[in-house]
């Protein structure tokens, strides 16, 4: 150990001498290149690696230069302080690009940040360009070609007289301000390049000098450091974001509420996380395609309901538990939908949980839409398994739930045969004995009647013991069948049958997409009726020859009652979810007078084109 100790520190003191006498060549070269005016720094030239080295080489620099240049350190140091505050990232590349105009006296600045390929321009920020500029000039710059193109692919320090003469130039957009003088200057974020800054139009008609360019080329050190915990700041929030998404879709998933609204939620989480123009959730369609369930957008694009065929090579990716990422939905070969060329970004991702696959989430982005981050696909990708785990638990819950209804269903219909009926039977046979005994002809008319209502309340009870043990499967397709299902179902609670009269074709002119939601809203109405109506009898009427105001031929459902109405600043969630169904396929729900004295009650209608 001794022995080692003299070697050890020999090598240490001539590798630090070494080291000095390198540093000191590299601080020698770059005084040369920049008294001789070489500002395009060459591509093997030794170059900063990290934040602090390139600070101190970038003010390294400064030492020994002009008055001018000394009096003007306060302002980069101010420049920097202002650059330092701040992490949102957007506000902070605005910041940066208003400190460096200022800083190099500059009339525009500009940050075009490089996209994760490193190919083209992901954001492009501006400053000192009006916004009705901006609006004429229209697309900006993608970095593919153009002086700004090349600095993408060769990132250093660049200044130029006249920017239009140098052999890079591909000329400006109809409406751009005209730009001579040009200043560009790397930024680099922990090693990598983030970007470039660039300055155009020196304040004066002059050029940008040798001190902007040093002082610049410190900013822009200082700014990679800013946007890089910038970055963090908004990574973290990005992920916070995602998972209370994740949260409210769970939440609605396992409330025990309306299937159709927790897929809705779902959609609606999906559009608001992504940024997208669109959150569609899709299920298996009984064909082996795809169908549309949930929709949520920010402009009506009628995609509820549209079946994506089995045929579509995506279905086939999505189907298999594959994620399928497109950067543009209406070129795609793979989208052979017409609804995929109203989009530009988009993901699609499979529903799948434990080995299988319970549907699609879909996030499609406008056309000429931000193409999406690695980290936004996967932040994206834990959000769709978190749904499909929230769907499976649901559907396990709504399967006991099930279970739990079915049981109770079938002890009440064995209550109503083996008790109520055997019952109501003894009774009628007692009263047709008393009628036999008795020499009144009013009394024997009397004990008739009561026992002819007691048949009929035999036979009522009957059917309603055959509806309980219907399932659902057992039922026949047809929407008038349907209806009257759901009618029957909902007398055992009412405590009487609801009345019903149908108008029009329905089985042939209703449509299953709006027979389904039809159905939906009538038993929404129903229940709503009973929780909260206190009503004593109950109409609906399902017109299949309505018209919507627009002249397209509807099917229109009204369910009315007599029970104590609406109350002011009663709760409205059914009715908000029965207008939502009637919009998501085109059409309306309100509601109205019912059927009581004066109006009393209420009358709830849904409409949607058939």
């Amino acid at each position: 150990m001794s022995e080692q100790g003299p070697r050890d520190s020999k090598d240490s003191k001539d590798s630090k001498d070494s080291k000095d006498s390198k540093d000191s060549r590299h601080q020698e070269h770059w005084e040369r290149q920049e008294r001789q005016g070489h500002t395009e720094y060459p591509e093997h030239t030794a170059r900063p690696e990290g934040p602090l080295e390139a600070a101190t080489e970038a003010t390294r620099s400064l030492r020994g230069l002009s008055t001018e240049l000394t009096a003007r350190v306060p302002q980069l140091l101010e420049a920097m302080r202002s650059v330092g505050t701040g992490l949102e990232l957007h506000t902070t590349l605005d910041r940066i690009c208003e400190t460096a105009a200022e800083l190099a006296h500059a009339r525009y600045a500009a940050i075009g940040v490089v996209d994760e390929e490193g190919k083209g321009l992901s954001d492009f920020v501006t400053y000192g360009v009006p916004e009705p500029v901006a609006r004429e000039i229209g697309h900006r710059p993608d970095g593919h070609r153009g002086l700004l193109g090349a600095l993408i692919h060769d990132p250093r320090p660049v200044r130029l007289a006249d920017l239009t003469a140098d052999p890079r130039f591909a000329g400006f957009p109809p409406g751009h301000p005209p730009m001579r003088t040009f200043l560009g200057v790397p930024i680099r974020v922990q090693g990598e390049i983030f970007g470039n800054l660039y300055l155009a139009g020196k304040d004066g008609g002059g050029e940008f000098t040798d001190y902007d360019l040093h002082m610049v080329r410190v900013l822009a050190t200082e700014a990679g450091i800013a946007i890089g915990n910038a970055r963090l700041y908004e990574a973290a929030r990005q992920r916070e974001r995602w998972i209370d998404g994740s949260v409210a879709v769970t939440t609605a998933l396992l409330s025990g509420g309306d299937a159709d609204d927790a897929l809705a939620v779902v959609a609606e989480q999906a559009r608001h996380l992504a940024a997208s123009a669109a959150g569609i959730v899709l299920l298996p369609a009984e064909d082996g395609g795809l169908e549309i369930v949930a929709v949520s957008e920010t402009e009506p694009t009628g995609a509820l309901g549209v079946i994506i065929p089995a045929q579509s090579p995506v279905v086939g990716m999505l189907l298999g538990g594959e994620a399928v990422f497109v950067d543009d939905s209406a070129t795609d070969p793979r989208m052979i939908t017409t609804l995929a060329d109203r989009f530009g970004p988009s993901m699609l991702l499979p529903l799948h949980s434990g080995g299988r696959v319970l549907g699609a989430l879909a996030t499609p982005r406008a056309r000429g839409g931000r193409p999406f981050t690695e980290t936004e696909r996967i932040l994206a990708a834990q959000f769709a398994s978190q749904a499909a785990l929230a769907l499976m638990m649901a559907e396990a819950q709504r399967d006991r739930e099930r279970l739990a209804v079915y049981e109770d269903r079938d002890r009440i219909a064995r209550d109503l045969h083996d008790l109520v009926i055997q019952r109501l039977f003894a009774t009628g046979m007692m009263l047709e004995s008393a009628q036999r005994r008795s020499d009144v002809p009013e009394v024997q008319t009397g004990v008739g009647r009561a026992v002819d209502e007691l048949d009929v309340t035999i036979q009522e009870i009957r059917t309603a013991i055959f509806a309980l043990q219907q399932e659902p499967a057992e039922a026949p397709s047809g929407l008038r069948t349907r209806v009257l299902r759901e009618i029957n179902m909902a007398a055992v609670p009412l405590g009487f049958k609801p009345s019903h009269h149908f108008v029009g074709p329905v089985d042939a002119a209703v449509g299953e997409l709006a027979g389904k939601n039809l159905i939906a809203a009538l038993r929404e109405a129903l229940s709503n009726a009973f929780r909260h109506a206190v009503a004593s009898r109950i109409d609906v009427v399902v017109d299949a020859t309505a018209t919507l105001p627009d002249g397209r031929d509807a099917v229109r459902l009204t369910v009315a009652d007599d029970g104590v109405g609406i109350p002011p600043g009663g709760r409205r969630s059914g009715l908000r979810n029965l207008a939502r169904r009637a919009e998501s396929l085109g059409g309306a729900s309100w509601f109205g007078p019912g059927l009581g004295e004066d109006g009393g009650g209420t009358a709830v209608v849904w409409q949607a084109p058939l």
